[in-house]
């Protein structure tokens, strides 16, 4: 009698294991479907539908290098973070809105720059550019207005919405990618700050 109620003991113990296991399967799936739903919403939201929104593959679990590392889009930028040693930043609590420019937007630099800016004697320039991408708050596309913004290294960008939203001269072509650390919006052309002079490097 002893070794049957201790079998039957065992018995429901891994019955209620693997129900909770099983819950915690539908926990993840719900959480999975909530954290997709806004990149739906960001995508229909985006100022251009010329090129499709890297927002698809945003997941709100990630941080904005996270999410930068899972889109083919972002590579070059990826590199860039990382031989810049900005990629603990842009990984940290935040919040931050990062305006990304895509592969396209580096390859439409002159030739060999973007090789130049990520040799370690440049460094100090790459990461001048990056952070002029960058602004130290989260700003979603419906709360963008038109002015001048401080970015994190440390002079303005301009913000103007006629015609659709455009930083300097380049164009906002995806918008409120998430991240659990801020927004990603995608850009068409890379930013450069009167503080580097790239013929010089």
């Amino acid at each position: 009698m002893r070794h049957r109620r201790i079998t039957l003991a065992a018995v429901a113990a891994v019955a209620a294991l693997t129900m909770s296991a099983c819950g915690s399967d539908d926990a993840s799936t719900d959480a999975g479907t909530t954290s997709a739903a806004p990149a739906a919403t960001a995508s229909e939201a985006a100022p251009s539908s010329d090129m499709a929104s890297p927002s698809a593959t945003a997941s709100t679990a990630g941080t904005i290098v996270d999410v930068a590392a899972g889109n083919p889009d972002f590579t070059t930028l990826v590199a860039a973070v990382k031989a810049a040693g900005l990629a603990e930043t842009l990984s940290g609590t935040g919040p931050f809105t990062v305006f990304a420019p895509t592969n396209e937007a580096f390859a439409a630099l002159p030739a060999g720059l973007v090789d130049k800016l990520l040799l370690p004697a440049n460094k100090d320039a790459l990461t001048k550019i990056l952070t002029y991408h960058v602004v130290p708050a989260e700003v979603m596309a419906a709360d963008v207005k038109a002015g001048d913004v401080a970015t994190v290294e440390g002079s303005n960008i301009t913000i103007a919405t006629t015609g659709g939203v455009t930083v300097n001269d380049a164009k906002v072509t995806a918008t409120d990618v998430d991240a659990s650390n801020g927004v990603i919006h995608v850009i068409d052309k890379v930013l450069v700050p009167a503080s580097v002079d790239v013929s010089k490097l």
